[in-house]
């Protein structure tokens, strides 16, 4: 748990666009024996991560409750640089057409721009939104 403020006033999250912090290849565990070598690696499962906040937005949350998140959404990330609010778009998009469409709207982002962000890679995104 970290105790210092989160580190200040950078990001305490990986990955991010802000020079944050990054893992530390010192701090891995160590290989050991199983059955051959095994090592922590990256997950590289191909579930999509969309589904179930997909689900959620659509077939349990009420309209208000829709509404009251696209509020809280705006209201917290308004003061984000506007490649942040298209990078986040984005990906509420992915879990939803019309969430992503909604947020887009609250920040007056272009939605074709947000569907392309959507149809692209978490690389690719990342690099069309760096700066």
């Amino acid at each position: 748990m970290r105790v210092d403020a989160n580190g200040g006033s950078g990001p305490n999250y990986w990955p991010n666009s802000f020079g944050g912090p990054v893992p530390d290849p010192a701090f891995l565990e160590s290989s050991f024996e199983v059955s051959g070598l095994a090592a922590r690696t990256p997950y590289r499962d191909l579930n999509d991560d969309f589904v179930q906040p997909g689900n959620l937005y659509r077939d349990v949350m009420t309209d208000q409750d829709r509404a009251n998140l696209i509020g809280n959404i705006l209201s917290h990330l308004s003061a984000a640089q506007t490649r942040v609010q298209l990078r986040q778009t984005a990906l509420f998009f992915k879990a939803d057409p019309d969430y992503g469409i909604r947020v887009a709207k609250g920040f007056r982002l272009d939605i074709k721009e947000v569907e392309r962000l959507a149809n692209i890679t978490t690389e690719e995104r990342a690099r069309a939104t760096e700066k």
